[in-house]
């Protein structure tokens, strides 16, 4: 695997940056390409957002990360939503554009806010990939269950991979199987057990954190063979 360093331009004299993760030996067009975005408090070097980056393309996809604008100039609050996604679609042409790099089919995964950024796109629209994969979905707000983030969901047949921490104060587990239950595309649940929204465990676990992370980019990796890419 070799990295790459890229700069992509979201219009306006604006840009962020990224990781390109190429395997070794990668050709064009032979499996899906994996964008990984951020959540809204960290950035594109975020262990969970590394281990995933690097062990996708150590399975043989390659895979960019990158920061959202709001991250690029060291900012803490999120952009707004209609920046988000121009960010998001810039990254998107900018990968399936690529001259050496460029990619068909693209799976789109996200930390939290990225992934819902992402699964709302598809719904409107905006974004066209084969796959959405969610590292901790936003489902409501901490201790606001009634306000449900998953209207959009509903919207689209793609087939999509969720994993929670059973300590998550963002999407309740119970609420989030109704959800699922009513979608009209493949949909699989990985349960984290004793995680929470970013997926940190207890001292007291009997696991490490990276174990945690390990664990979760294997699920993933089984579950994209279960597909046509």
């Amino acid at each position: 695997m070799t990295t790459e360093e890229v700069s992509i331009s979201v219009g306006e004299a604006k840009a962020v940056s990224g990781v390109l993760c190429v395997p070794e030996g990668f050709q064009a067009g032979e499996t899906a390409s994996v964008i990984v975005a951020h959540g809204a408090g960290n950035d594109r070097e975020h262990p969970l957002i590394v281990t995933m980056s690097q062990g996708l393309a150590e399975a043989g996809f390659l895979t960019l990360r990158f920061n959202f604008l709001y991250r690029e100039k060291g900012r803490r609050a999120p952009d707004p939503q209609d920046t988000l996604v121009r960010t998001w679609q810039a990254v998107y042409q900018f990968l399936k554009g690529h001259p050496v790099y460029g990619a068909d089919k693209i799976v789109a995964v996200g930390k939290s806010m990225g992934g819902r950024v992402a699964s709302q796109m598809v719904a409107d629209g905006l974004l066209s990939v084969t796959r959405l994969i969610f590292l901790g979905y936003p489902l409501h707000p901490p201790g606001k269950k009634e306000r449900m983030r998953d209207g959009h969901l509903y919207h689209t047949k793609t087939p999509m991979l969720f994993f929670v921490g059973t300590r998550d104060p963002l999407c309740d587990l119970a609420q989030l199987r109704k959800v699922l239950a009513r979608l009209g595309g493949p949909s699989h649940l990985e349960a984290i057990e004793g995680g929470d929204h970013s997926f940190r465990v207890r001292k007291s676990a009997d696991t490490t954190q990276q174990e945690v992370y390990d664990r979760i980019l294997h699920k993933t990796v089984d579950w994209l063979g279960k597909y046509d890419q």
